[in-house]
């Protein structure tokens, strides 16, 4: 993936994350065109991938229970009004043994539909994914809060970080 921008957080806690995902959240419904975003999620097993999609999930409205699409591969939800009226889907490709199994998924169609698409172990289904607009990698420091890297890939995904971390409303 070509990089056009990077910036750099320190996640100390939950919280932290947490409040990161609200601010996502606030961005995506004040910008909808940036609901349309294909977000790639990296880190290790335990890293906080998962968690930082049910914190932006929860600050996006979604109510109930939210799965981990492990075994599913895919859990889509679809926001109110007052959250974008919008589908997010997410994906886990974490057991793919072949990034073919994408394609025979039918997941071509979700990528291309409107929405935010939130992919974890994309490198599981390396080639068939589209540019992400931005790809955000978590590590695990040794006392166990976050270094995350934010790298926008496209026009979108460069506004969106510069909406996230530049401050811009």
């Amino acid at each position: 993936m070509r990089i056009l921008e990077t910036r750099l957080q320190h996640w100390p806690d939950e919280a932290a994350t947490q409040a990161f995902c609200e601010q996502w959240a606030r961005v995506l419904v004040q910008h909808p065109s940036l609901m349309n975003a294909s977000i790639e999620l990296h880190g290790t097993l335990g890293a906080g991938k998962t968690s930082l999609v049910r914190h932006l999930l929860r600050a996006l409205g979604v109510q109930g229970r939210i799965k981990s699409p492990s075994y599913a591969v895919m859990e889509s939800y679809a926001l109110d009004a007052n959250h974008g009226a919008a589908l997010v889907s997410h994906f886990d490709f974490y057991r793919f043994d072949d990034p073919r199994e994408w394609e025979d998924a039918g997941f071509r169609d979700v990528f291309a539909a409107p929405g935010l698409k939130l992919s974890e172990w994309p490198e599981k289904a390396a080639g068939m994914l589209p540019l992400p607009d931005l790809q955000i990698c978590i590590e695990v420091a040794d006392d166990d809060s976050r270094q995350v890297k934010l790298h926008a890939g496209t026009a979108p995904g460069v506004e969106l970080l510069n909406r996230l971390i530049g401050g811009l409303a």
